[in-house]
């Protein structure tokens, strides 16, 4: 009879109870298909190198090219989705599983494509991406924030000597705030991925996408990068600085775009040419795209634009040579914190140490510069200065471009291309789509919105890898970019939605925070016919009568602009929830006080109206992208009438419901009070809360206003610099008590 001590048995017990545990662990991450495979690509505790590299080995050509693959939900079936191993799917604008869904209805619809993209071999998930610019802009009943337009207003301008723009921000969590709201909402719908920040440097307002622009200044753009910690989380302070990173099931994986230099076109149009030096891409254009990737930016979409007469969606140098190596999302986002210092100009110029620091764009860009101009330059590698040291003429505030010495830390965020962005590469669309697919990757784009001709797209770039034109290599890291993605995003532990999150969809909390958005994007620009008349704002809550004009007073599409439950947008009241102008004043004021709406009254009314005060709301009808440019921006009829008849005979205040800045000069005489409140989205109460005095103006112009056309395109520190309101005006009222 053997005897077995009793601390041998313990041991033979530990040992009995590891094994069945490391079994149990194994049969859970096992392929069904060849038992004795284990599938580390399963495995959540494993690092994410190791389980991008196991996928890759076991995937084959068609299943890598899947994944690079961006398709509309119209078009998707769930046999497409296995059939052609799909990585992505979108909804654009207007493109909703029912009318007037319901979240269960989004989240049953998402779910419905993900299982079919689960029954693949391999069961990779995929990214479902939808464009939430403004809110979840496209969702029945979900919040409607003010367009960027609007919000890079919060931040309060100084100006400081030698066109250095200094921020005194006023509420630094605001936008991040609308991130972190804006990114339950969309959850609420079972999507992962929002196409947002925009975060272009809008420099003509003739531009159709100029409200999706925060600023003609990039440091207000860099400032309001704060989005994207809301979107996706908040970067823990000892992780590295520039990885793709998402915090949880709370977050969507964000979107930088559109890369690079959209809104410096000619003339503001759209998907037109910006012509620009190095240096003033690098300075104006490009910096929001650092702190975006410093952020932890998961994506970025190329532009329709060209630079230089060079279509982004094909410029090689730009995408993989700036965006992906220079910038340091090959080198594992290594870059240090930028240090701001003097440098002497004697020390500066033809500097090869220093050039061969910062790279050949930077080298060029200041390359035969004068030296009176270089003086100008605070910020030429784009880095954002945290703080100023410029202490005597030939002084130059520039910034450390820090690389780490060790080698690739692995693959990071991908880059998307806009919607049949490949397809305009060519002058005539789609005219030799085989050359721009080639183009387009070879250029460094990793995932293509197609988002129709899926087939052709497959079978033309299979072609053109298995003749090696596009090599192997090329594919491997677009897909290994998709992969960690949607590892970071926990996508594989977690691939079906469910409805958790359907409560926060339009709900109190996120209106009560867009109604403060609204309050602190309003710009008083005129208060009092004259220096020496009384203001006219606050406005008394109690009066015998007054009058409320216009056709943006009372039309919630109008209110929202383009981007908002359609493309380009809609007219009326009917297609969200929301609360307009008028019925915010009505809401606001006296009991008593007996409000009258005409659209567009003629003056005899006005005059034998008796009214105490006219409040006149008017602006541009909704649009989007190309349809919005406009060689003119003058208001639209019956506004201009409106505002002549009503302002001719009572004292008025008028609201700029606009995108922009658009021709007010013939008016503002005429006007005792002018707000501009450019596209404030479903929450018009925060309109009527400043009006009336429960808060005050605070907002400043994030955006030169110009007098005429003519002027344009004229910015801050330009040298013809003549404008109607310049960047940074805005008059403050206080609160009633």
């Amino acid at each position: 009879m053997v005897r077995i001590s009793i601390p041998l048995a313990g041991l033979l017990f530990l040992c009995c109870w590891a094994a069945m545990a490391e079994a149990e662990e194994y049969l859970k991450y096992k392929d069904p298909k060849h038992p004795v495979g284990y599938l580390k690509y399963k495995d959540p505790k494993l690092p994410v190198g190791a389980r991008i590299k196991d996928l890759m080995k076991r995937m084959t050509l068609a299943e890598k090219i899947g994944q690079m693959v961006q398709i509309e939900r119209v078009n998707l079936t769930a046999d497409v989705m296995k059939n052609y191993f799909i990585g992505s799917l979108l909804s654009g604008g207007g493109s909703v599983p029912a009318p007037r869904a319901s979240p269960e209805t989004w989240v049953n619809m998402v779910n419905e494509f993900q299982k079919a993209s689960l029954a693949t071999r391999l069961g990779i998930p995929m990214i479902y991406g939808i464009d939430a610019v403004h809110g979840h802009n496209n969702v029945y009943k979900a919040t409607i924030f003010p367009h960027n337009v609007g919000l890079g207003v919060t931040r309060q301008v100084i100006l400081h000597i030698c066109l250095v723009t200094a921020l005194n921000t006023k509420d630094p969590s605001l936008v991040k705030r609308i991130g972190a709201a804006t990114a339950l909402e969309v959850r609420a719908t079972g999507i992962p991925y929002a196409f947002a920040p925009c975060i272009a440097v809008c420099r003509d307002p003739r531009w159709g996408r100029c409200y999706e622009s925060y600023s003609e200044d990039h440091k207000i753009v860099q400032e309001m990068t704060e989005i994207i910690p809301g979107l996706q989380g908040e970067i823990p302070a000892n992780s590295r600085k520039g990885v793709p990173y998402l915090s949880g099931k709370d977050k969507v994986v964000a979107c930088a775009k559109h890369y690079v230099g959209d809104g410096g076109t000619d003339k503001g149009i759209n998907e037109n040419n910006t012509i620009v030096n190095r240096h003033e891409l690098l300075s104006i254009h490009m910096p929001a795209y650092y702190n975006s990737i410093i952020k932890g930016v998961s994506t970025v979409m190329v532009s329709y634009s060209s630079v230089n007469g060079e279509k982004m969606h094909a410029n090689r140098d730009l995408v993989t040579g700036f965006l992906k190596e220079t910038l340091g999302w090959d080198r594992g986002g290594r870059r240090l914190s930028p240090v701001c210092h003097p440098i002497r100009l004697d020390s500066r110029l033809d500097n090869p140490a220093l050039d061969s620091r910062l790279g050949p764009w930077w080298s060029s860009s200041v390359s035969g510069l004068p030296s009176d101009k270089i003086s100008e330059i605070d910020q030429p590698a784009g880095l954002v200065c945290n703080s100023f040291s410029i202490e005597t003429e030939s002084a130059v505030c520039t910034s450390h471009l820090l690389f780490g010495s060790a080698g690739r830390h692995g693959i990071l965020g991908f880059v998307i291309s806009d919607w049949q962005g490949i397809d305009r590469i060519t002058p005539s669309p789609h005219s030799n789509y085989t050359y721009s697919i080639q183009a387009g990757v070879l250029a460094g784009i990793d995932m293509v919105m197609l988002p129709y001709n899926y087939t052709e797209f497959i079978d033309d770039l299979t072609d053109l890898v298995n003749k090696n034109i596009i090599p192997m290599s090329r594919i491997n890291d677009a897909v290994k970019r998709i992969l960690r993605v949607k590892f970071v995003m926990g996508l594989f532990e977690n691939p079906l939605a469910d409805t958790s999150f359907a409560h926060k969809l339009g709900c109190k909390e996120h209106r009560e925070l867009a109604r403060e958005a609204v309050r602190k994007s309003l710009v008083l620009l005129k208060n009092g016919k004259s220096a020496s008349d009384p203001p006219l704002l606050p406005l008394p809550k109690k009066a015998p009568k007054i009058l409320v004009a216009g056709m943006h007073a009372d039309n919630l599409g109008y209110q929202c602009g383009g981007w908002t439950i359609e493309w380009q947008g809609v007219d009326g009241n009917n297609l969200t929830d929301g609360t307009t102008i008028l019925n915010a004043i009505k809401a606001t004021v006296d009991p008593t006080t007996q409000v009258v709406f005409n659209e567009n009254p003629d003056a005899d009314f006005v005059k034998s109206g008796g009214f105490s005060y006219a409040i006149v709301v008017v602006g541009e009808h909704p649009y989007a992208e190309t349809k919005g440019d406009s060689l003119n921006l003058t208001l639209p009829d019956p506004g201009p009438s409106t505002i002549t008849n009503v302002c001719g005979a009572v004292k008025c205040v008028v609201i700029v419901i606009s995108g922009r800045p658009v021709v007010m000069e013939p008016y503002v005489a005429s006007i005792n009070s002018l707000v501009a409140a450019w596209l404030p989205g479903s929450e018009g109460q925060g309109v009527a809360d400043v009006l009336f005095g429960d808060y005050g103006f605070t907002g400043k112009l994030a955006r030169t206003w110009f007098k005429t056309v003519d002027q344009l395109p004229m910015n801050f520190g330009d040298p013809h610099y003549d404008p109607l309101f310049s960047f940074g005006f805005g008059l403050e009222t206080q609160p009633v008590k």
